[in-house]
């Protein structure tokens, strides 16, 4: 709940900044009359939309999980981030239309250095906040603060080539290079529209985020317990910046059910470690059975039937899977005392 509220006061510097930019912006274009300008100006327009609409969203996030939304309401972060890629890619096409509007009709720029100056200003101040707001929402992994940051810096790159544009027009005289930098940049705003876009339909989706599940992997290989016999069946579902982990952990079928808890707790905390506080982990603990004991790294286990022939090392091949790991050949299994099978 904290990071959710950290993540809502982040948005709402970022919409305040772009209502400045954008009448920042205007101004620069009532200046100059240049085209270049005023497609920069729009793609302000869409950021101070979708920055309020970011800011409702994250608002609906934060709201405590209720009898309707027992997952709570973190998908809401997704699907404002498809609203705000869609708006970037309809900015874009609004630029291309400009642009040849302005081959068509060109007409003289004005006041350049003024305009220059102006845009450089408002760039400098989207880019610093873009980066603040990435790395707060991939802290965070608030989705919607991570698309807000990426649409402030997408905006930044186009001033940038706004800026050499006007620059060139600046000391050349050559109008026609206004539309032409416009044009060249409304293509890359419509590409980044598209990948914000993309992100957050996999979110609604639930779309497996292999990144995520290897970085996951890593950690626990890498911190793996002699009682941990067998991971499997993990999934991550994202509900906004929370992350709700399912998995099958193997343990040896004698323990009793506060040590197999204590092993659930230390898998846990693992997982804590890597990706913070906002993890909800749903672990199904099954007892080990005869052909587990190919695999198990445990030396002292009481009740060994199989000796040991190789670890399992575990991969998003194998873990997302839904049956207990065994090597081929393995015996077929036989229950154990006080154990079920549920691979």
């Amino acid at each position: 709940m904290q990071q959710q509220k950290e993540n809502f006061r982040v948005q709402q510097w970022v919409v305040t900044i772009a209502v400045i930019l954008f009448i920042l912006k205007i101004a620069a274009w009532y200046l100059t009359g240049s085209v270049a300008i005023l497609t920069d100006a729009l793609e302000s327009t869409v950021n101070v939309i979708s920055g309020f609409i970011g800011l409702y969203s994250l608002y609906v996030a934060s709201k405590p999980r209720d009898l309707d939304h027992p997952y709570g309401h973190g998908k809401a972060e997704f699907l404002s981030a498809a609203v705000e890629g869609t708006l970037i890619m309809i900015a874009g096409l609004i630029i291309i239309y400009e642009s040849i509007n302005n081959f068509i009709h060109p007409h003289e720029l004005k006041k350049l250095d003024y305009g220059m100056l102006l845009v450089g200003i408002s760039g400098l101040v989207n880019y610093v906040m873009g980066w603040i707001a990435i790395k707060r929402g991939k802290k965070n992994n608030s989705l919607a603060l991570v698309a807000s940051g990426k649409h402030l810096q997408s905006d930044t790159y186009s001033t940038i080539g706004v800026l050499i544009g006007i620059a060139l027009i600046y000391f050349t005289k050559i109008q026609v290079i206004d539309a032409i930098v416009a044009l060249i940049f409304s293509f890359i705003i419509i590409f980044t529209g598209y990948k914000i876009l993309r992100e957050s339909l996999a979110g609604i989706m639930d779309e497996a985020d292999h990144q995520l599940l290897e970085q996951m992997i890593k950690r626990l290989n890498s911190e793996r317990r002699p009682n941990w016999i067998d991971l499997h069946n993990l999934r991550v579902i994202k509900y906004g910046s929370v992350l709700h982990v399912d998995c099958h952990l193997t343990v040896p079928w004698y323990l009793n059910v506060h040590q197999a808890h204590e092993e659930v707790d230390a898998l846990s905390q693992q997982i804590q470690k890597e990706f913070g506080d906002s993890i909800e982990l749903f672990v199904h603990s099954d007892g080990c059975l005869d052909f587990s004991c190919s695999i198990c790294t445990k030396e002292d286990c009481p009740v060994r039937k199989n000796p040991f022939q190789q670890k399992v090392e575990w991969t998003l091949e194998n873990i997302i899977s839904n049956e207990k790991h065994r090597l081929p050949g393995a015996p077929s299994p036989v229950a154990q005392p006080g154990s079920i099978d549920l691979s």
